[in-house]
C-alpha cells in the first residue's frame, strides 16, 4: 500500500469546524497486502471502555484509510466483541460511509429542496456530462461523485462539496469551471468567498 500521507485541513463552511488530519492515500491495498489496523488501536481502546461509539469507531478508520476496507471492519468486530453483521449494518446504512475506495476528489452534490427548487437538476446534468458518470468513480480515479439528501448550506444553493471546501451559487457554467479548474483544466478554483449570486 501506498503509505504517504496527505494534509487536510478544512474549514466546515457551514459551521466554521476546523478538520485537520492525516490521512493515508485512498489507494485500496495491494494484491496480498492487508490494510494495518494498528492505528484504530486508540479508538477500539477508547469505545471498548465505553467512550465512544461504533461510529466514531467507523469515522476513525474511514479518516485513516479513506474507505472501510473489509479486513477493518472484521478487526474491529474481533477486537470490540462486536458482531460483523451489526459493524456492516451501521457502515451501509450511513451515507457517510464508504465501503469502496473514493477518488482524489470527493463531489457531495445536493439535492435537498432548497437545491432542488433554484437549479440542482441543471447542476447534476452538468457534473454528469462533465465527468461522464452519473454516480461512483470516475475511470481514472480522480473524482467520486455522490448526490447527497442535503448539504445544510440552504443559503447558497444550488450546492457542491468537493473534498469538504463548498461551493455554492453554482449555474451550470460555475459548476463546470469548478471542475475544469480541479482537474488542472483551468488556471485556479473559484474560491467558495468570490462566488456570487
Amino acid at each position: 500500500m501506498n503509505d504517504t500521507l496527505q494534509r487536510e485541513d478544512t474549514v466546515h463552511p457551514c459551521n466554521g469546524d476546523i478538520r485537520g488530519s492525516a490521512r493515508r492515500d485512498m489507494s485500496p491495498p495491494g494484491p496480498g497486502e492487508r490494510s494495518s489496523p494498528l492505528p484504530l488501536a486508540p479508538a477500539l481502546e477508547e469505545y471498548k471502555a465505553g467512550g465512544a461509539s461504533l461510529i466514531s469507531v467507523l469515522q476513525r478508520a474511514q479518516e485513516i484509510y479513506g474507505w472501510l476496507p473489509q479486513d477493518v471492519l472484521r478487526h474491529i468486530s474481533e477486537a470490540t466483541g462486536t458482531k460483523f453483521a451489526k459493524i456492516m449494518g451501521v457502515a451501509t446504512f450511513y451515507t457517510q460511509f464508504r465501503l469502496q475506495p473514493a477518488g482524489k476528489y470527493v463531489i457531495m452534490l445536493c439535492k435537498g429542496t432548497a437545491c432542488h427548487v433554484n437549479g440542482a437538476e441543471g447542476i447534476s446534468a452538468a457534473v454528469a456530462d462533465e465527468l461522464g458518470i452519473t454516480e461512483g468513480t470516475t475511470a481514472d480515479g480522480l473524482f467520486t461523485l455522490n448526490e447527497v439528501a442535503c448539504l445544510g448550506c440552504c443559503s447558497l444553493s444550488p450546492v457542491m462539496m468537493i473534498n469538504g471546501e463548498t461551493y455554492g451559487s453554482l449555474t451550470p457554467e460555475k459548476a463546470r469551471a469548478v471542475l475544469r479548474a480541479v482537474r488542472g483544466t483551468l488556471p485556479e478554483v473559484p474560491s467558495p468567498k468570490e462566488q456570487k449570486p
